[in-house]
């Protein structure tokens, strides 16, 4: 009989996880080479077992780990998991942070597809939700969502009206909405850039180092607050129903 193929030390990090078993869980994970992978993690509920303190979201790990089915099975098996170290869990707002971004992934990220660079950048994102980020927060986390969108081909060129590929104008302002792209702003629409911050973003999100150059774009003063409300709808769109659980908790909390 055939031994099992094995993955091994594979960067990852762990989404959700949910019960399987008394003892064991179902873990959601979002690797490297391998995009969103479920894992059965056997036994980790018990308190003997030495994965419990190492498989928590928003730690940068290392998985080995069994295909099951040849590859083609839904669900493998969890063999190793090893924390790389680096940076502790996010806190505070930067948790809720975090774990927005996991349910965004969950969301949208098929099954066994593999987004390297997307991966790269959700690392340093999560370092620094881990570290003492002050204002970048904002413009962090819109520059993960412009990044996401691309990746998955849900943003449109941002330099050209959508529906008629005509350039954005000079002095003109343009909004970004969920079914018909960037169009210009209606008179009083309030979520709406300029056409050369429009452009700006664009060009950040083609240079090599997309995700540095549109974090400076975004560094600029208000403009990742008004990038958000688009951001939010256009993701929402795309994630389908219901609203996302960590959105209804941002603002439950901010209602109190």
């Amino acid at each position: 009989m055939a031994s099992a193929k094995r993955v091994s030390e594979e960067p990852a990090f762990v989404l959700h996880s949910y019960d399987w078993s008394e003892s064991s869980l179902i873990l959601e994970v979002f690797t490297r080479h391998r995009g969103r992978v479920a894992l059965a993690a056997k036994g980790v509920k018990r308190p003997t077992s030495n994965f419990r303190p190492v498989l928590l979201p928003l730690q940068p790990l290392r998985l080995s780990y069994t295909l099951g089915g040849e590859g083609h099975a839904e669900i493998h098996t969890l063999k190793g998991a090893e924390w790389v170290g680096g940076h502790v869990m996010p806190q505070g707002d930067a948790l809720l942070s975090g774990m927005y971004l996991n349910e965004l992934l969950m969301r949208l990220l098929a099954r066994d597809d593999p987004y390297a660079a997307l991966f790269d950048v959700y690392a340093g994102v999560v370092r620094v939700l881990a570290g003492p980020h002050g204002e970048a927060i904002e413009p962090v986390l819109r520059s993960f969502e412009l990044l996401l969108l691309r990746e998955l081909g849900h943003l449109p060129a941002l330099d050209a009206e959508s529906a008629t590929l005509v350039p954005l104008a000079d002095g003109r302002r343009y909004a970004l909405v969920a079914e018909g792209g960037l169009r210009q702003a209606l008179q009083g629409e309030r979520a709406a850039l300029d056409a050369a911050q429009w452009r700006a973003i664009e060009n950040a999100l083609q240079a090599r180092e997309a995700f540095t150059a549109t974090l400076r774009v975004l560094a600029l003063p208000d403009l990742a607050l008004a990038l958000k409300p688009q951001l939010r709808a256009l993701l929402q769109y795309h994630c389908g129903s219901p609203l996302l659980r960590t959105r209804q908790l941002m603002m439950d909390l901010q209602s109190l």
